[in-house]
């Protein structure tokens, strides 16, 4: 079973992902969540590059791109871990 990963999945990863890199400007570690009944799992070594951006109450930092070293994602269900769809391309797009 071929297990697809929706734009609203892409979206919990980005957010779970921005959450767990904060200000640095490098990840390497795992985010685990469930989602839908189904667990998942993001494992990556990323490169993290930000873009500074003036705004009239001052300047801040934006996270502007994500670099994958190296980086998998796994889905499991009650009948064990099956293979996905997921593109690490989509999680760039979403930044």
């Amino acid at each position: 079973m071929m297990y697809s990963v929706s734009s609203e999945l892409y979206e919990e990863v980005v957010s779970r992902l921005k959450e767990a890199i904060g200000g640095g400007s490098y990840f390497s570690g795992s985010i685990l969540f469930e989602w839908e009944g189904i667990e998942c799992r993001l494992t990556a070594t990323l490169i993290v590059y930000r873009r500074q951006e003036r705004y009239p109450e001052g300047d801040r930092e934006r996270l502007s791109d994500l670099v994958p070293v190296w980086w998998e994602f796994h889905t499991t269900g009650p009948g064990g871990e099956f293979l996905n769809d997921f593109t690490f391309s989509e999680v760039r797009a979403r930044i």
